[in-house]
């Protein structure tokens, strides 16, 4: 029996486990993949309140996980496959145990949107299924592109910009959603290009992605682009990971909670991107682990 089991081991997880620790609770965290989350996947974190000047994300994960570790919390590296979150006994599965607590913070972030277009399982690991933080020097002196207009893709183009021969950004809308800043950096790179209103249609080799086809989206109108050994980056948005929690209460597929980072069940609490919010970055996820482990203790104290 724990008193608090905590879903999923990226920034929102580890920090609701210190907070929660450091109030003398008996903690659990589960972890089926990477410790850290998506956050491994980023070149650089930026914009973090007295973060290094550049900070990669596996850097910043490997501090995270540095800290986690120096205190009395069972990092339980299993997939949770099942969990039971009414009543006072809380009950969490993986495939190899039952675990019980007398609360449960769900922390399980999100997952990358996959789009279903020709090529892109087949050639998975050969010019597809990359990011940019473990594959951009794979792609040094090659054409890349990348899939997207938000914050995340124009970031990691502007990273894939240090060692690729030309970085060509694909956008759907009129104009890329991203901050100005980010804007004023784009343009001081002479090898990056931006594709307006166009998606990718399909990528087509023959041992690799040698070729990309693109779809203007005012006209159909199809263009092929010839790319050998080209490899392609994906940042077409994310989905939260609420499967398994059919009971609590959603917004857009996200977990719905209070001030108190509460979901509908009592001494339930879920933290980070899983959760429905204006802004989803490792600040926010971080914030809401401060908040969802000191509450968690909380309600513990007052059972």
């Amino acid at each position: 029996m724990y008193d608090i089991c905590i879903i999923g081991a990226g920034s929102a997880g580890i920090s609701s486990a210190v907070y929660a620790a450091s109030r003398g609770k008996k903690v659990a965290i589960f972890e089926g993949d990477a410790i850290g989350g998506r956050i491994r996947e980023v070149s650089n974190v930026t914009h973090y309140a007295g973060i290094m000047e550049i900070e990669e994300g596996n850097s910043f994960v490997e501090r995270m996980e540095t800290q986690l570790r120096s205190y009395p919390i069972d990092l339980i590296e299993e997939k949770v496959v099942k969990a039971e979150l009414t009543g006072d006994v809380k009950k969490v599965y993986t495939d190899n145990e039952c675990y019980e607590a007398k609360a449960v913070i769900i922390a399980g972030g999100t997952s990358a949107r996959e789009l279903d277009l020709p090529g892109l399982k087949e050639f998975e690991g050969k010019g597809t299924g990359l990011n940019a933080a473990r594959d951009a020097q794979t792609y040094e002196g090659k054409d890349v592109f990348v899939i997207g207009g938000a914050d995340g893709a124009v970031k990691e183009a502007i990273y894939l910009s240090k060692f690729a021969k030309k970085v060509t950004i694909i956008h759907f809308e009129d104009t890329l959603g991203t901050i100005s800043e980010f804007l004023d950096a784009l343009v001081k790179k002479n090898n990056i290009k931006v594709r307006l209103h166009a998606r990718l249609f399909a990528v087509e080799g023959e041992t690799c992605a040698d070729r990309i086809i693109l779809e203007d989206v005012h006209t159909g109108k199809k263009q092929y682009i010839e790319a050998p050994g080209c490899g392609v980056f994906i940042y077409a948005g994310s989905l939260p990971n609420t499967q398994l929690y059919p009971e609590l209460e959603k917004e857009d597929g996200y977990l719905v909670v209070d001030k108190h980072q509460a979901t509908n069940i009592p001494g339930v609490f879920a933290a980070g991107d899983i959760c429905a919010k204006q802004v989803r970055q490792v600040a926010t996820a971080v914030n809401d682990g401060c908040i969802a482990g000191i509450n968690a203790a909380d309600y513990i104290d007052g059972k």
